[in-house]
Order: C-alpha cells, then sequence, then structure tokens
C-alpha cells in the first residue's frame, strides 16, 4: 500500500511510533526515524530489515526537525508522509505542577507537531502532495486528572491539525489526527493494577489495545484509501469515551 513511498517517524524508536514504523515498512515504505535517543532510533530502523535511518531528533527544535526531513531527503528522497508521534508525559495535579512540567509537555507535544507539520507541508506542497499524521489522544477529547498539561496539548494537536488541513488541502496535502486510547506500552504496563483496571472498566472493548492496531489506522492515513480525508481526528479506544 505504501510502495515507493518516503515515511519519517517522529518517536519511532519504540511504542506506538515503531509498531507504525514496521506497518509502514510491510507495506513497501522507506522509513526514517527520529527519536530523542538517537542511538534506539538507529537500532529500531535496523531491525526493520529494509530501507529505514534511525537519526537523533529533538522535535522541539525546528533546525532538528529540519534535520531529519533533509535527512531522509538526501537517503531516499522527498518525504510522502509524515507521522507527528514524539512525546513525553510530566503527569501531576494542577497544584504540584510545575511551570516547567507543563512548558514541556507542550513543547514536545504541540510545538513538536508543529514543527513536524509546517516542515512536512512545506516539502509535499512542493511535490505534488502528501500525509501528515498527527497523533492526539482521547486525553484530548476529555480531559484526565493530573493531566492538565498533557489534555491541553493533545487538544491542542486537534485544532493544529484542523486549522492546517485547512491551509494546506488545495496543495494536495492531507493532515489527519489520531487519538489513541489506552493502548498496551511501557508505559500502560507500568500503571497500578487497580488504576489500569478502572480504565479497563471504562473501555465497551474490554482490553487495551495494541500498538499495531493504532499502526493499521496510520497506515489508512497514508494510503489512498484515505484519499478523500483530511482534518479528521480518528478514536482508536475500543469505544472508550464516545
Amino acid at each position: 500500500m505504501l510502495n515507493n513511498k518516503i515515511a519519517v517517524i517522529t518517536g519511532g524508536a519504540q511504542g506506538i511510533g515503531a509498531a507504525i514504523a514496521r506497518t509502514f515498512a510491510d507495506n513497501g515504505a522507506r522509513i526514517v526515524l527520529g527519536d530523542l535517543d538517537g542511538a534506539r532510533a538507529q537500532e529500531a530502523a535496523a531491525e526493520l530489515g529494509v530501507d529505514a535511518l534511525g537519526l537523533q531528533c529533538d522535535v522541539v527544535e525546528e533546525s532538528s526537525v529540519s534535520a531529519l526531513i533533509a535527512a531522509a531527503n538526501e537517503a531516499f528522497g522527498p518525504l510522502d508522509i509524515m507521522v507527528n508521534n514524539a512525546g513525553i508525559t510530566r503527569d501531576a495535579t494542577m497544584r504540584k505542577m510545575s511551570a516547567r512540567q507543563f512548558d514541556d509537555v507542550i513543547a514536545v507535544h504541540l510545538r513538536g507537531t508543529w514543527n513536524g507539520t509546517r516542515l512536512a507541508a512545506a516539502v509535499m506542497r512542493e511535490n505534488g502532495g502528501g500525509s501528515i499524521i498527527n497523533m492526539s489522544s482521547i486525553s484530548g477529547k476529555v480531559g484526565f486528572f493530573g493531566q492538565t498539561n498533557y489534555s491541553a496539548a493533545k487538544a491542542g494537536v486537534v485544532g493544529l491539525t484542523k486549522a492546517a488541513a485547512k491551509e494546506v488541502a488545495h496543495l494536495g496535502v492531507r493532515v489527519n489526527a489520531i487519538a489513541p486510547g489506552l493502548i498496551r506500552t511501557a508505559m500502560t504496563e507500568a500503571l497500578p493494577a487497580e488504576v489500569l483496571q478502572t480504565k479497563l472498566s471504562e473501555i465497551p472493548l474490554q482490553r487495551a489495545g495494541d500498538p499495531s492496531e493504532v499502526a493499521s489506522v496510520a497506515l489508512f492515513y497514508a494510503s489512498d484509501l484515505s484519499s478523500y480525508m483530511t482534518g479528521t481526528v480518528a478514536e482508536v479506544t475500543g469505544g472508550r469515551h464516545m
């Protein structure tokens, strides 16, 4: 489905980002992974067993994202797909959250997504189009206790996605978002049992999702199957908070 397509994925060394990379690679794409941990990005790229490159990238810094996109162009050609997936958490109640904890999460998720969207769109508009996929979260729709920073950032990603989609649609560039719910990742595995059980009780499908189930939606958005979709948000939540 992605033969000869070039995809750049931030936060691609583990979790959902790595699952998206694997799914894209299995469907014929050439992959460039960016991650704050450059060594881990290189390892993840090597494990794909296809045309893949792993590089250090700090999405907060415009120059770092620009260098990642330039590296993709030098190695494989102009990018066709950009997945803005990099993220962090700094959970705390408002009373205890520091300004630094708030700013760091906003910077990575929101400014990082803006950097990736803006810089990828600049390349895609010159090459007749492309697909940009931004990672939001169900937390941006509902708001979760102890996540004023994360929920604000992920809600912002939705607004950014819709505004950007309107700006670049006439250039053939599509911008969509994915809002995962409870997905089995290292972060989920670390949750206390009682917290995990409470979250599971809110899910009609009665289970956590697998990263591959988010990746398959990313594949849909990246491919021509979604050619008439832009500015949309796909909730991959098992029906949680529908």
